[in-house]
């Protein structure tokens, strides 16, 4: 009898603590089955919420649970829905289900298909409210909103979980990608058909390095004509663009990989500037908490090699998936490969896992730094960057 109690007890036990990461990636991987598995766990309230970020204020939403356990902060990518994009809506509500507070911030720059900085001291912002929330905090990133998450989270070590999902690690490799198809790592060499939207996209992402106002502008309305309809006549906005606008867009036009080197050096001193510095890699060994890294091999927008260098600068605390049937936003309608499957569906329950435990996330790092001394809360409204 004692057997069997241990052994029933031993499941109930195991039930426990693996019933959120199974739930959560069989409803992402399988969302017609949300709908059922909803009814076994407590729901969650979405609250709009108005944040400060210096002398900005940034419009969230904000998912509570019943019972928070830790707090995760979400950063959309370039997308006119922002945080509302209805996968992220999901992934939010999902989460918060199985026990996190989840803040989705609007960043208004990526919704405009914009970088320019001003994300960081937002996402910092966010950082700041949440962690008055709560003692264990995790921020996740997505597609070109990773960059800026990377950087901001590299300011504060008491962050237990950092997340880039489809990142990148220095923009002149993405700019090379978007614009030839051709993405490097270790010695080998990728090509990879891509897509003309993607250099539109690019063209708009660029706009806020752009120093000549009216080159922005003029930047501008070719970016919006060119997103509506890549065909449409552009040729009279040219025209009258400055030296500073013609580098930008020169380099946008290029299919060349080996001039673009050249294209980048061409471009303003304040252009290559800002290129530098919301290219993460460098602040990746700052991070002190657990870092998740995945990317979806066929991503078109973002090259997976850009997240090979991410692993690669953060060393052993790095946990990088290769998603061999995901594209840039999810996966791909068709799954040549059943052990490709497998293997997905296990990373994205490891993926699951480390997502819904960030109390365990923090536990750990304390434990592994004995010797440090510990603040009275992980990420207090007076937490202020190293």
């Amino acid at each position: 009898m004692y057997v069997v109690g241990a052994a029933a007890l031993t499941i109930l036990l195991l039930a426990a603590r693996f019933a959120p990461t199974a739930a959560l990636s069989l409803s992402l991987a399988l969302p017609a089955t949300e709908a059922s598995l909803a009814r076994f766990f407590p729901g969650a309230v979405r609250e709009e919420i108005v944040l400060s970020a210096g002398s900005r204020t940034i419009q969230a939403d904000l998912y509570r649970p019943v019972t928070p356990r830790a707090a995760l902060l979400l950063v959309h990518g370039l997308s006119r829905a922002g945080r509302r994009h209805a996968e992220l809506v999901r992934l939010a509500r999902l989460l918060a289900r199985h026990g996190q507070l989840v803040l989705v911030p609007q960043f208004e720059g990526l919704v405009a298909f914009r970088l320019d900085g001003t994300e960081i001291d937002e996402i910092r912002g966010a950082l700041g409210y949440l962690g008055g929330l709560s003692p264990a905090v995790g921020i996740a990133g997505f597609s070109f909103g990773a960059g800026p998450a990377l950087l901001a989270a590299a300011a504060y070590p008491e962050i237990a979980l950092v997340g880039s999902f489809g990142g990148y690690a220095d923009l002149q490799n993405v700019i090379a990608y978007v614009t030839t198809g051709v993405h490097t790592f270790g010695g080998r060499r990728y090509v990879q058909q891509q897509e003309e939207y993607n250099r539109w996209k690019l063209l708009a992402l660029l706009l806020g390095f752009v120093e000549s106002e009216r080159d922005r502008t003029l930047l501008g309305a070719i970016a919006r004509r060119k997103l509506e309809n890549p065909g449409v006549d552009t040729t009279a906005l040219v025209a009258q663009l400055g030296r500073d606008g013609h580098a930008v867009l020169s380099l946008v036009l290029n299919r060349q990989a080996s001039a673009v080197t050249a294209l980048v050096a061409d471009l303003s001193p304040r252009t290559r500037q800002a290129l530098a510095s919301l290219s993460p890699l460098a602040a990746v060994p700052r991070l002190r908490g657990r870092l998740l890294i995945a990317h979806g091999v066929a991503d078109d927008s973002i090259p997976f090699t850009e997240s090979l260098r991410l692993a690669e600068a953060a060393g052993d605390r790095a946990e990088l998936t290769l998603l061999d049937t995901f594209h840039h936003t999810g996966a791909q309608p068709f799954w040549w490969s059943w052990r490709a499957r497998l293997a997905d569906g296990w990373n994205l329950a490891r993926l699951a896992d480390a997502l819904v435990r960030i109390d365990r996330h923090r536990r750990r790092r304390d434990q592994a730094s004995p010797a440090n001394p510990r603040r009275p809360k992980c990420c207090a409204l007076h937490w202020q960057p190293a």
